[in-house]
């Protein structure tokens, strides 16, 4: 067991924990006041951006698993365990993901305030933030931003690789309209994805943001490689954190953005949790509230296809997708996306070649859950995703995975597709395909939601809509983990928002 120590030099005015998508965001802008002292501790390692790895460099469709936590989930009855990707570096996830750059939809935050009381995070009052975070030369005005430190672009249909314009011209044939900006005015449709990639490279948070100029400020001290184990919480009040290790970092305020896996999980060994659940490890009980227990994420199924020999130009970005409502969706919702993008290696491939058409739910009825294995700090948290567990998700992810197919099956999507591979030909009936659903889900990389924001009816929040967590002083968390609900496309440019948000609410950056 480590004894605790505390380092004089180890004191801040704000202890930001996780330099992900939302703390590298969140220590770049509250720095900016050189009043305010600040330290931003990340578990993984830090790079000098000129000597990052090429796993954190170009675009991959699977976290690199040098700079991954290597958690597993359960999924279904039949999928009790499925990788569960984090990205474990400076800049968190967003240092491993595919780059993928969609905002929430506006119908995402009205459901927000519907649903949950939650005020101050309507469409109207975050686009702004958006816009402002954005640097982009494309797409209109009114929705876009110029002058931002995080770069996305928008793959243009002629930039897609060939079997991918035939992914988009089948779905425009089959009756969907075509959209060039998924950030704009409206989000249905098929198209090339924006994405935060330049050159090549995808500019995570801790490039866009913790750039040399930022980290050569006096009042920023960035540290990594330090696991943190819980919150130094006394009388009530967050007084600092302590590392595994047992180095106390005192701070006036302490800010957990370690994701929706970590910031759960400090707190749960911090004694901020289900009392009962903490009870069971031993950990005194600070605080009784509902922690891990409104996981959220979108189901993925992949449906795997061999390239035709004419067709086997490949890159390993997401290029192309198409978001749509499905036949039981509720008014205003897109609760269904197709994902088409390559593999890096097409050795499987009768062909040499593959392309993957994978169907998402992104407006899931379903909830999981986050829980402690144990007190130590370095045991992975126990990950329940818990898909399908309604009929209503079921019936949607049918659907979606038929889709793929009618839309493999049309030209000229059907000209640049060989065979199907996975599920494969032999699985032809309703019955046989929910099966093969059920078995072979992975998770599309979006937990959400273990650390929620609510109103002060919401007998499921644990934070305020300013992320500060109830009945506590001096403890917040601004990550994914506070959005309420999984909205209904990828996660990360709404959480570097979030992060965005806060900063302007709480701290006047």
């Amino acid at each position: 067991m480590s004894t605790t120590s505390e380092q004089p030099g180890h004191r801040a005015d704000v202890v930001i924990i996780g330099g992900g998508s939302a703390g590298a965001a969140l220590a770049a802008r509250i720095s900016e006041d050189p009043r305010r002292t600040v330290v931003l501790i990340e578990a993984g390692p830090d790079y000098p951006a000129e000597r990052l790895p090429e796993g954190l460099l170009a675009p991959h469709l699977l976290a690199d698993p040098d700079h991954d936590w290597g958690y597993t989930a359960r999924a279904t009855d039949r999928a009790p365990s499925i990788p569960a990707p984090r990205g474990r570096a400076m800049g968190g996830s967003s240092s491993v993901n595919a780059g993928a750059a969609i905002r929430a939809r506006a119908a995402d935050f009205a459901a927000w305030g519907d649903r949950y009381g939650i005020k101050g995070w309507s469409y109207e009052e975050v686009l702004p933030v958006f816009r402002d975070l954005e640097n982009t030369p494309a797409g209109d005005d009114a929705y876009h931003g110029r002058t931002g430190p995080f770069p996305i672009r928008q793959w243009t249909y002629e930039e897609l690789t060939s079997p991918l314009r035939a992914f988009v011209d089948s779905a425009a044939d089959l009756g969907f309209r075509r959209n060039d900006d998924f950030n704009g005015a409206r989000q249905d449709g098929t198209g090339g994805y924006p994405v935060n990639i330049v050159d090549g490279v995808r500019q995570n948070t801790a490039l866009a943001y913790l750039t040399p100029q930022v980290r050569r400020r006096p009042n920023l001290t960035v540290l990594s490689d330090i696991t943190i184990d819980k919150v130094l919480i006394e009388d009530g009040v967050a007084r600092g954190v302590v590392s595994a290790s047992g180095t106390v970092f005192r701070a006036a305020e302490v800010v957990l953005s370690a994701g929706s896996y970590g910031s759960p999980a400090i707190l749960l060994r911090s004694g901020v949790g289900p009392a009962e659940d903490l009870r069971a490890l031993g950990i005194d009980v600070v605080a009784d509230l509902p922690v891990g227990r409104r996981l959220q994420d979108h189901p993925f199924f992949h449906s795997l296809f061999a390239l035709a020999p004419e067709h086997q130009t490949m890159t390993s970005a997401f290029q192309a997708h198409l978001w749509l409502a499905s036949r039981e969706a509720q008014a205003g919702e897109l609760d269904l996306s197709i994902v088409a993008t390559h593999l890096l290696d097409g050795s499987f491939s009768p062909t040499g070649g593959a392309i993957l058409l994978a169907a998402a739910v992104t407006r899931p009825e379903s909830r999981g859950s986050v829980r402690l294995a144990s007190r130590d700090p370095h045991d992975a948290p126990v990950i329940d995703n818990n898909y399908f567990s309604t009929a209503r998700d079921r019936s949607r992810m049918l659907e979606g995975v038929k889709l793929v197919r009618r839309l493999a099956s049309a030209q000229p999507l059907a000209g640049a597709v060989a065979a199907e591979l996975v599920p494969g030909d032999a699985i032809r009936s309703d019955e046989e395909l929910e099966a093969a659903i059920a078995t072979g889900i992975s998770t599309y990389g979006h937990p959400t939601s273990t650390v929620p924001m609510g109103g002060p009816w919401d007998e499921w929040a644990v934070v305020d809509e300013s992320g500060a967590v109830k009945g506590l002083e001096g403890l917040r968390v601004v990550d994914a983990s506070i959005m309420p609900e999984v909205p209904s496309t990828v996660t990360n440019a709404t959480t570097i928002m979030i992060a965005e948000h806060i900063a302007r609410r709480v701290y006047g950056s």
